[in-house]
């Protein structure tokens, strides 16, 4: 497992947003993990709305921008993505992000941190969906922060005592399947 590596996906490029926080306290949690886990900020790739003349399944991608995004999420085994809840779903930024590819995802596994004011819940189920049609098997255990319970005047990153053990298993999930579905990758 110590030659995995996982990308922590912070899915919102939004001012003010709380997601920094709770990646970087998804960061921290995984930091004694046998993977390794790097974080990705979407608020530092320029991906605009997709532009691609060509269906990313494809694999015929046309622009610098997606071919280096390409070439940075091709090189993982797996993700965490840290969603809020917009609207009952996930970012446009993660969606738009997840939409510029096709084979960089697939044969990976992927587990949800979700933050909202139900925990992020419903982005996740979305961000399920889309997984199962890109290829990448998602992990059962997902961790889910309430903007009234672990933010204080929703806002300030406050999470409590009983989400490191859920993070824990989360991470364990992703990491067996993950090893798992390397060789498939060849």
């Amino acid at each position: 497992m110590t030659d995995l590596r996982i990308a922590v996906i912070l899915g919102t490029t939004r001012p003010g947003r709380n997601g920094e926080d709770v990646a970087d306290w998804v960061m921290s949690q995984a930091a004694d993990r046998p993977a390794t886990y790097e974080l990705i900020d979407l608020a530092d790739h320029e991906l605009p709305l997709l532009d691609e003349p060509i269906p990313p399944s494809q694999g015929h991608y046309q622009n610098e921008h997606t071919k280096r995004w390409a070439e940075l999420i091709g090189q993982y085994d797996g993700y965490v993505f840290v969603t809020p809840e917009y609207n009952r779903s996930t970012s446009g930024a993660l969606k738009n992000a997840i939409d510029y590819l096709y084979a960089e995802w697939n044969d990976k596994a992927a587990g949800f941190v979700g933050y909202g004011s139900i925990g992020g819940a419903r982005a996740i189920e979305h961000l399920r969906g889309m997984c199962g049609e890109l290829q990448i098997a998602d992990v059962r255990t997902a961790v889910n922060f309430l903007l009234a319970t672990d933010f204080v005047d929703y806002q300030d990153f406050t999470p409590g005592d009983h989400h490191p053990p859920i993070a824990q298993e989360m991470f364990a999930q992703v990491e067996r399947w993950a090893g798992a579905l390397k060789p498939l990758r060849g």
